[in-house]
């Protein structure tokens, strides 16, 4: 297993909408173990394949508390999700391993349901995602559509941000 490289906001691998996987291989597999590897390391609780710089719809996922549960991963390819029909929106502060410290107030659903495929190529199918989990699926599928949760922050946020936001992305801007 590898670290690998996080791509900062500016980056424009982060805007892009990534491609669908044909089909899960072995070295796909080994690269969804190397990103799980980075988001503990980086302690993160997801990772999107855009975020290694890769366009592909690849996220992983762990919600478990660090040091209170047992790791929990989710590894899904080419996930899709949608709002429980009983789902209500709520705020609740969030942060992203591409966007080093900055913290604001998203809204999402509370409660959503996720199909996708696992590592092993079988097909998968979740309901009832609530709490972390199911505020993850939504924060890492955005980045598979090339849009980040700054997205999402309200006015005063992004006034409290702009000069963060502005720098970072000066920093790291790449073609």
């Amino acid at each position: 297993m590898a670290l690998l490289d996080i791509k900062i906001y500016g980056e424009s691998v982060l805007r892009k909408k990534s491609e669908p996987i044909p089909a899960v291989t072995p070295e796909l597999a080994a690269l969804a173990q190397d990103m799980l590897e980075t988001m503990y390391d980086a302690g993160g609780c997801g990772l999107a394949a855009p975020q290694i710089g890769k366009d592909i719809r690849l996220v992983v996922i762990d919600a478990a508390k660090p040091d209170e549960e047992e790791p929990a991963p989710h590894i899904m390819f080419n996930p899709e999700w949608g709002p429980e029909p009983d789902a209500v929106d709520v705020i609740h502060e969030e942060g992203c391993l591409s966007i080093p410290d900055i913290w604001c107030d998203v809204m999402r659903k509370d409660k959503v349901w996720v199909r996708y495929t696992d590592e092993t190529g079988a097909q998968q199918e979740q309901h009832n995602c609530t709490d972390m989990l199911g505020r993850c699926i939504q924060h890492e599928c955005d980045h598979l559509e090339g849009k980040l949760f700054i997205d999402k922050m309200s006015t005063t946020d992004r006034s409290l941000n702009q000069s963060k936001l502005r720098d970072m992305a000066k920093k790291h801007k790449k073609a």
